[in-house]
C-alpha cells in the first residue's frame, strides 16, 4: 500500500480497481464506513501567530484534532467541510440503504474520498454497468470540493471514465462561500450522473458502428503508446510489452474475444489496460495517482477515443 494511504477499506473479498485498502465483509452504511475507514475525526481552525505572538491576518491553519497534525495553511475565508458531513451528504443524496464500497484518507488526512454505489442499473452494448458516486475533499487547501459519477463494467471491473462533450460527470467548489448551499446545489449531479449514462450509452452505441481491422488497431496503439526517437533498449522492450499487453486485451480478454472487432471494443481493452495494469516503475505515490484517476479520468482513455473518432 502507498505511503500516503493512511487508512482504507473496501467491501467485498477481492480488491477493487484502485487495490488499495483491507477488506471488509459487506458494504457498510456511513457510521460504520466512517470508523472503518479511519475518517472519525474533526478538522479545527485556528489563527496563525508571529514569533511575536501577533496575529498573522488573513490565514488560518487547520488542525486535526484527534492528533493535533497540521493540515495546511489555507486563506481565512476557507471553509472546513467534515469529514462527517461528506458522508452525510452522501447519504442524503443517494437515501436509505446507501452503502460505501470504500472510503479513506491520503497523507495524514490532507485529503479523503469516499465511494458509495448508485442504486441505478445500466446496460451498455448488453453489457452490465454499476454507477459509483466519489466524493472527494481536501483539508490542506490544496483541492477543490469534487463529486464525480464513476461507472464501472461489473464483468470486469475496468472503470469507463469518458471524457463527453455533451455531458459533465464532476461537480466541484471552491472551499468558499456558502458551503452548505453549495452541497444544497451538488444534489443536482445525481441528475448529472443519469444524463452522463445516456450520453454514455450513446457514445457506446456510436462507437460500435466503427468497424475495426486488426491492422487498424495496431496503428492506433502504436500511436496511443509512442516509441521515442532513438530509444534504449529498455524503453524499446517496455513500450513493446505495454502495446502487447493492450493487444492482448484486445484479442483474448475473456470478456472482449466474444465482441464485434470495433472502436467499442477497442475503447474496452485500453480502459481494461489503464485500470488495472500495474506501471513499470512503482512510485510512492502511484496508487494515489491511480485512485485520483477514478474522479478526474484516465487521459489514456481520452486519447483512444480521440484516436478512434477523428
Amino acid at each position: 500500500m502507498s505511503a500516503n494511504i493512511e487508512n482504507m477499506f473496501y467491501a467485498g473479498r477481492r480488491a477493487p480497481w484502485h487495490r488499495l485498502g483491507i477488506s471488509v465483509e459487506k458494504a457498510p452504511e456511513s457510521k460504520e464506513a466512517i470508523r472503518l475507514a479511519g475518517l472519525d475525526w474533526r478538522v479545527r481552525q485556528e489563527n496563525i501567530l508571529t514569533s511575536g505572538f501577533k496575529d498573522i491576518k488573513g490565514f488560518k491553519v487547520n488542525i486535526r484534532e484527534d492528533n493535533e497534525m497540521v493540515l495546511g495553511v489555507v486563506s481565512d475565508r476557507y471553509k472546513v467541510v467534515q469529514n462527517m458531513e461528506a458522508f452525510s451528504f452522501t447519504d442524503s443524496l443517494i437515501g436509505n440503504g446507501v452503502t460505501y464500497e470504500t472510503a479513506g484518507s491520503l497523507s495524514d488526512g490532507k485529503r479523503i474520498w469516499l465511494l458509495a454505489k448508485l442504486p441505478e442499473k445500466y446496460t451498455l452494448a448488453d453489457e452490465a454497468v454499476e454507477p459509483f458516486l466519489v466524493f472527494s475533499n481536501s483539508h490542506d487547501g490544496t483541492g477543490a470540493i469534487k463529486v464525480a459519477m464513476t461507472p464501472v463494467r461489473v464483468v470486469c471491473q475496468n472503470t469507463l471514465n469518458l471524457a463527453l462533450d455533451n455531458a459533465k460527470r464532476i461537480w466541484s467548489t471552491v472551499h468558499t462561500g456558502d458551503i452548505r448551499l453549495k452541497l444544497d446545489e451538488a444534489r443536482n449531479t445525481l441528475l448529472m450522473a443519469d444524463r452522463y449514462m445516456m450520453a454514455l450509452n450513446k457514445k457506446s452505441e456510436d462507437l460500435s458502428l466503427i468497424k475495426l481491422m486488426d491492422k487498424k488497431v495496431m496503428t492506433y496503439v502504436e500511436e496511443l503508446i509512442k516509441m521515442p526517437d532513438n530509444p534504449s533498449e529498455v524503453q524499446r522492450k517496455n513500450i513493446t510489452n505495454i502495446r502487447r499487453e493492450i493487444i492482448n486485451r484486445y484479442s483474448d480478454a475473456p470478456d472482449l474475444r466474444m465482441l464485434p472487432k470495433n472502436a467499442w471494443r477497442f475503447i474496452n481493452a485500453v480502459s481494461d489496460f489503464a485500470t488495472h495494469v500495474e506501471p513499470l516503475r512503482k512510485t510512492a505515490n502511484y496508487k494515489e495517482n491511480l485512485f485520483a484517476k477514478t474522479i478526474d479520468g484516465h487521459p489514456l482513455i481520452d486519447k483512444a477515443i480521440q484516436l478512434v473518432v477523428a
